[in-house]
């Protein structure tokens, strides 16, 4: 189980906005994927689940000595694993026991081309 307390952004992603920020799309694309492989992840935004952040007490008590510089917080199996920052793809695949490969997106580089 997987739970990732994002700061306060503008959507449930952070994927929105005039200039996108890589992390925040490697990070939403690394949980789609987690999700399509049926791993319990779920992810909440500051912003718009705040007692979300208030029903977890890990949660509230590093908000309460950090503020909001802790964010993002995520736990693993309910245990805090990483504050401050997301964690690697590789440290999504230890996590979860997944390959990084499974990460990595993979294009077959004749789809959509008609052979004649």
């Amino acid at each position: 189980m997987i739970r990732v307390y994002d700061p306060a952004m503008c959507c449930s992603t952070g994927v929105c906005g005039p200039s996108v920020d890589p992390e925040l799309t490697r990070v939403a694309s690394a949980i789609f994927i987690l999700e399509g492989k049926g791993i319990d992840i779920k992810r909440f935004n500051l912003g718009a689940e705040p007692q979300e952040f208030i029903e977890e007490s890990k949660v509230q008590s590093l908000l309460n000595e950090r503020g909001t510089e802790a964010l993002p917080v995520i736990l693993v199996d309910g245990e805090v694993h990483m504050t401050g920052r997301y964690p690697t793809n590789e440290e999504f695949a230890e996590w979860t026991g997944l390959s990084v490969d499974d990460f990595t997106k993979k294009r077959d580089p004749l789809k959509g081309i008609k052979l004649l």
